[in-house]
């Protein structure tokens, strides 16, 4: 999904991520609305001539778990996190 909305405007990223099904399109849209409200209100940009400039999703840590089995055994559950930096500029 960062690859979709890579340098392209706002709005047209914001329709992009709002229709596709993936999970992920969710939480980066996320993202970028909250990068707008804050180019907005901190910088006093324009709203309609921002872009994302740039997208990074790199891997995060990674939480362990573990799911009781038969006969007294363990399985190791891993929980995979990542952290998105977004960048919009003009």
């Amino acid at each position: 999904m960062a690859d979709q909305i890579r340098g392209l405007p706002v709005e047209k990223a914001l329709n992009i991520l709002t229709f596709s099904p993936k999970k992920g399109a969710a939480i980066i849209k996320k993202v970028l609305e909250s990068a707008i409200a804050n180019a907005e209100h901190n910088d006093a940009a324009d709203i309609d001539e921002l872009k994302v400039t740039a997208i990074c999703v790199e891997k995060g840590t990674i939480l362990k778990r573990f799911r009781a089995r038969a006969k007294g055994r363990g399985n190791r559950i891993v929980k995979p996190t990542c952290h998105v930096f977004l960048t919009v500029g003009n």
